[in-house]
């Protein structure tokens, strides 16, 4: 049987992934209760989210429920419960490569924020086509926002040392006495906000986090000149022992009732969906003093300090 050229499996693909998730759509509206906007933005303000926030979003839109208006009333009642003045900021990734390392190494690969959408879901999604959004320029970890921080918080990405480095999303994030990170029907684990305490301590941290090697992926900018972003992949063989990874539960678990025991994370359900906010300078130092401990989102069940 003749293998199909890789041109043809792309769009096939593709199509595929949109088949399921219509497929899914059409399940949830079924068979869950139906969520409005109006009522998203009510638990989110009951959950602590408030006027001028700057919330660094990580959400799994499934668990909302069937949401009336889908991922664009989600990202209206996000913006209603920040208000004018507060800002939104999504991870976008766009990783054709499967993983950090699998991108780096393929040939041919140029990232165009003009062509290139996000593999992080109809959420991110949904950000990329609002009027005022700003991306910032990175061919694997662009990250999206709205409101009056957008530029601030995604100009010259590509200029960062690193991908979570000085000048990226995370740090500039990380100094804003505003900002909260935003867990939506997501567990402590899928949470990139972590990777900014790696950066920061660079060979201080606990776990040799990175490769060696570190590439330069060539990206395409809003006036379409060639630039080349420097990216040094994880190692793969640390990852699998990280938070987000499904056989980790117990880390997931520990992480979360180590940040309710310190006082920093609050719970609430917003829509169908059990979520959790906390302050981004606290979150950071709180990473800071278990790494002390030596404590990290790669820590071994062994690891652990009971609770």
């Amino acid at each position: 049987m003749r293998l199909l050229p890789e041109a043809l499996k792309r769009p096939i693909k593709a199509w595929l992934k949109q088949r399921r998730s219509k497929q899914r759509a059409l399940e949830l509206e079924r068979s869950e209760p139906h969520v409005t906007r109006e009522r998203l933005a009510a638990d989110l303000r009951a959950l602590g989210i408030a006027e001028g926030d700057v919330l660094f979003v990580h959400s799994s839109l499934k668990s909302l429920g069937f949401v009336e208006g889908g991922a664009e009333a989600v990202l209206g009642a996000l913006r209603d419960a920040v208000g004018a003045s507060g800002s939104l900021l999504l991870p976008a990734y766009w990783i054709p490569g499967g993983t950090l390392l699998g991108t780096c190494e393929l040939s041919d690969y140029e990232f165009d924020p003009s062509r290139h959408g996000t593999h992080m879901g109809a959420l991110p999604g949904a950000v990329l086509a609002q009027a005022d959004m700003r991306r910032s320029l990175h061919p694997t970890h662009s990250c999206a926002a709205v409101g009056p921080l957008a530029a601030h918080l995604t100009e010259a990405h590509h200029l960062a040392p690193s991908v979570f480095g000085t000048g990226s999303p995370w740090q500039r994030f990380a100094e804003l006495p505003q900002g909260k990170v935003l867990g939506l029907g997501i567990t402590m684990g899928p949470v990139t906000f972590y990777h900014r305490l790696e950066d920061e301590l660079g060979a201080a941290f606990p776990e040799p986090v990175w490769l060696e090697r570190t590439y330069r992926l060539p990206c395409r900018d809003a006036d379409g000149r060639r630039v080349e972003v420097p990216v040094r992949p994880f190692d793969p063989a640390l990852s699998a022992r990280r938070i987000d990874h499904k056989p980790n539960d117990a880390l997931r678990r520990w992480f979360a009732a180590e940040f309710e025991r310190a006082g920093l994370k609050r719970n609430g359900a917003v829509g169908q969906a059990q979520s959790w906010v906390i302050p981004g300078v606290a979150f950071l130092a709180h990473l800071h003093q278990l790494a002390r401990q030596g404590v990290t989102i790669y820590s071994r069940p062994e690891q652990l300090p009971p609770q």
